[in-house]
């Protein structure tokens, strides 16, 4: 031992060290865990060995930043290089970070609004909904309203930033008084008796301890009930936010425990918009149609909607334009004109043409049980529409006018038999081995039975000798074996009858209607919209064509005239000074109507009364029916 005190600059065996440069160790060798000296340090071991200067106080290493902050400005393009693999999906990327975020759940947000502003916060939530509308999101959202805490906020509110204490943790999951827990992978009793021990401890940094259970109806019913407790009677520091996608699996001893909130699908057009705006974000262009149809296979979710509009976009090219056809491509969809076409053939008992239409279809791609859907959707689209009118549909304007056109000519029973068909074919069709066959038997079933009558008209006629009303064999190739005319109207007629020769319509409107009575609906909207009549005659019109008429428009209306009347009909477009078409007739009607209201004295007078007012829509009120006297009770002969 030494009598001199060592140094406290350094250990005592640097005290004799001589002044030289010693080597301390051989820079060709491995150091002691085997890995060779780094060649920056060879180097600069070779150096001429500079005049070390201590470093200032404040030069300690920065620490890592967090999760989320700005990158340094000087990182370099080393810190890019691998942005392919860190790229971040847009059902991530946009995240509702506040309550303001969430779209279509504005009752919800109403709620917690005036809960959290008057103080009456529950303790218990349980948020139910689809997949995809927001459920685990707005859970997280929760967890930070009920612990947000700012230099200007010290309660539960829901006026969520970014600088708040515990935000970061708690959206990242990392929260250590924020328990969130997984249902579907622990389902037993043994995670629920973790939550029931860790409960009654106070949290550590948060204002309150908040429990999120997703999928809460996996658990077992040994765990719900081990849960009910606690449930009913926790302590005031916790709270518990369940989420499910199954409400009905949930025991209604945990439901009428909770706050219930009921997530609603986004509305297509709301869900359009956001995605216009995130595309646009992206420095995208995408047309409106293809955002539709993203919003409609979505079904309501907002996830769904992003995942799908991130695989549209990177159809085009940067600058470019994702078109409606790229994506109705990569969704597998048919064009719903086409789909509509050929629910407008079924419809009309028209099986060759149906069948033709559907095989084009499928040989574009569409997929068989969306074919069946968009059928379905038009059944429901032509029995709203004949109730409410086209704009119920939410469907652009051309088709909205076409189904309900269609509806209109059709029977409420009969589309009521046609969706209860349909419905079972869907069911066909996802079980069948070949699912195109499945389509092709439903479309033979639905044209044939489209215009069968229904229990009480068949009752009626057969009561009444009369033959059956429709159930004419689909018209088709002539041949033999199996070509129509079986089924229902078989049993029920005692003998097949030829269907007689309409009269032949003596003016250009009786066509018209004719063409409506057959549910020839395209037809019937092609001629209102386009023909101009020049001359008509009983099998000869001449009529002066518009742009943007069918080319086969003439040829389509002489082979149906033809069919209906049983003669010839000689039909030119190459007329020119045509009158009005049918809609221009009626939109002129229309106006002359309006103005002839309008000019009236006393629709002027409450006009003048009332600044600002106008007249809306005009409907003519049937007359009302006069009530037949009853005349009064002869007297009594003994008054």
């Amino acid at each position: 031992m030494s009598d001199v005190d060592p140094s406290p600059d350094g250990p005592p065996w640097e005290e004799d060290a001589p002044d030289a440069d010693v080597v301390e160790r051989d820079p060709d060798t491995d150091d002691m865990f085997g890995s060779p000296e780094p060649a920056g340090m060879r180097e600069a071991e070779a150096a001429p060995t500079p005049v070390p200067t201590p470093p200032p106080a404040e030069s300690a290493p920065s620490p890592t930043p967090k999760a989320g902050s700005p990158a340094a400005p000087d990182a370099g393009p080393a810190a890019h290089a691998d942005d392919g693999e860190a790229y971040t999906v847009l059902a991530r990327k946009y995240r509702p970070h506040a309550f303001e975020d969430l779209i279509g759940q504005e009752a919800m947000v109403r709620t917690l609004t005036n809960a959290f502003a008057t103080g009456r916060i529950a303790h218990a939530f349980m948020l139910t909904g689809v997949r995809g509308v927001g459920k685990t999101t707005t859970a997280r959202l929760l967890a930070r309203a009920l612990n947000n805490e700012t230099d200007v906020i010290d309660r539960p509110s829901l006026a969520l930033t970014d600088q708040g204490r515990h935000d970061a943790a708690i959206m990242a999951g990392q929260h250590m008084d924020v328990v969130e827990m997984d249902a579907a992978s622990h389902t037993g009793i043994d995670g629920i008796r973790d939550i029931i021990e860790s409960v009654r401890y106070a949290p550590v940094e948060a204002r309150y301890k908040v429990y999120v259970l997703d999928e809460v109806h996996m658990l077992s019913n040994q765990a719900f009930n081990a849960l009910l407790k606690t449930l009913e009677e926790p302590p005031p520091h916790a709270k518990f936010i369940f989420a499910t996608t199954e409400i009905r699996k949930v025991p209604v001893t945990i439901l009428s425990r909770c706050q219930r909130f009921d997530l609603r699908r986004v509305e297509p057009e709301i869900l359009v918009e956001h995605l216009a705006r995130i595309a646009d974000r992206e420095g995208m262009k995408i047309e409106q149609d293809a955002l539709a149809l993203i919003a409609r296979a979505a079904e309501g979710s907002v996830r769904d909607g992003l995942s799908l509009l991130d695989q549209a976009l990177v159809q085009g090219d940067k600058g470019e334009t994702v078109k409606t056809e790229v994506v109705r491509d990569m969704l597998g969809l048919a064009d719903r004109s086409q789909t509509i076409a050929l629910f407008e053939s079924i419809m009309a008992g028209r099986t060759p043409e149906a069948l033709e239409l559907f095989r084009t279809l499928y040989g574009y791609g569409a997929d068989p049980v969306q074919v069946t859907n968009d059928l379905l959707e038009h059944c429901h689209a032509a029995s709203v529409a004949r109730m409410l009118g086209p704009q119920a549909t939410r469907l652009p304007n051309d088709q909205a006018q076409k189904l309900a056109a269609l509806g209109a000519v059709i029977s409420a029973g009969t589309l009521a038999r046609v969706w209860q068909m349909l419905l079972r074919a869907l069911d066909e069709v996802r079980r069948a081995p070949n699912p195109a066959d499945a389509v092709e038997m439903a479309i033979v079933r639905l044209a044939y039975a489209a215009d069968l009558p229904g229990p009480e008209e068949a009752l009626k006629a057969l009561r009444d000798g009369e033959p059956m009303p429709g159930g004419a064999a689909p018209r088709g190739p002539s041949g033999g074996g199996g070509g129509g005319g079986g089924g229902a109207s078989a049993h029920l007629a005692a003998r097949p009858v030829a269907a007689p020769a309409l009269p032949d319509p003596q003016s250009f409107e009786q066509v018209v209607a004719l063409i409506g009575e057959k549910r020839e609906v395209g037809l019937q909207m092609d001629v209102q919209r386009y023909v101009r009549p020049v001359a008509f005659k009983p099998g000869a019109i001449t009529y002066e064509s518009l742009d943007g008429a069918p080319m086969d428009l003439a040829r389509k209306l002489a082979s149906r005239l033809k069919d209906w009347t049983g003669r010839t009909w000689l039909i030119a477009a190459n007329g020119q000074g045509g009158g009005e078409t049918m809609i221009e007739i009626d939109r002129r009607k229309r106006s002359e109507e309006r103005a002839g209201i309008e000019a009236d004295p006393f629709v002027m007078a409450v006009m003048e009364a009332f600044p600002g007012a106008r007249i809306g829509e005009i409907k003519t009120l049937a007359p009302a029916v006069e009530l037949p006297v009853i005349p009064d009770e002869p007297a009594d002969a003994d008054d």
